[in-house]
């Protein structure tokens, strides 16, 4: 009970935040030999984030005719990482790519480059300048966060401020652009359990639905009204200080 907690608290504050869900994951899963961490857990903490997104933005998705244009941008700028990623899953590549080492330069190597595009004018806004180009330079480098470290948030923020998106715009974003991702991955990961035969629809994964969706939810409320006031600096300084540690844990 308590690993499920510690994990829906992770995945539902890091999966938003520009400092990587999936290397949180890993590295507190595999350091504290968790038992819970298994696909089922893993799909309904994914579950319990889409939720969180789709119910936040509840407004905008319902308001589908005259966001038509807006939600079919996020839908194409979604498809390169999903697509990469089935790919990568089914070529079995993820696996080589999820190790200490890598996590520990990509989060380093990202959060300087947080940092960097975070110094940009603000200028553009997403009820005027978000076009089909800018949703598909964005969603080309959300594949870079197939690897573990980079986050799919981070770089999703970071190519928006390049554009010259102001923060709170940036972080909507990449908050849009997670729900079709989000929602291929809890149908993936669905499709997955019932082909093996070993769904079990326990009370584990009822909590792990609950907690992940909370936690996500408040992520999401706060952290846009945080970046209507501060900058990125506090998420590079972790993460340049979580990849220097990482690194050293790796190579000493």
């Amino acid at each position: 009970m308590i690993e499920i907690i510690i994990l829906s608290l992770i995945q539902g504050i890091t999966e938003f935040l520009p400092i990587s869900s999936s290397s949180h994951l890993i590295i507190v899963s595999e350091y504290f030999e968790f038992n819970n961490k298994n696909l089922e857990i893993d799909v309904s903490l994914h579950i319990g984030s889409f939720l969180a997104v789709i119910v936040f933005f509840r407004k905008d998705i319902f308001n589908f005719v005259q966001n038509k244009d807006l939600f079919l941008k996020i839908l194409i700028g979604s498809l390169p990482v999903m697509i990469v990623g089935y790919l990568l899953v089914k070529l079995n590549f993820i696996d080589q790519i999820r190790n200490i080492k890598v996590i520990g330069w990509t989060t380093l190597i990202f959060g300087i480059l947080l940092y960097l595009s975070d110094k940009s004018s603000l200028k553009n806004k997403i009820n005027s300048n978000f076009s089909l180009k800018s949703a598909v330079l964005i969603g080309l480098l959300q594949i870079l966060s197939l690897v573990p470290g980079v986050s799919r948030s981070g770089i999703a923020i970071t190519g928006a401020r390049v554009l010259k998106f102001n923060r709170y715009d940036s972080a909507k974003i990449s908050f849009l652009l997670s729900i079709p991702t989000l929602a291929a991955v809890s149908v993936f990961g669905l499709n997955n359990l019932v082909k093996s035969e070993s769904f079990d629809f326990s009370f584990l994964i009822i909590i792990s639905i609950t907690f992940s969706f909370l936690f996500s939810f408040i992520t999401i409320k706060y952290f846009l009204k945080y970046i209507k006031t501060f900058n990125l600096n506090i998420f590079v300084i972790y993460r340049v200080f979580l990849g220097i540690g990482l690194l050293a844990l790796a190579y000493l």
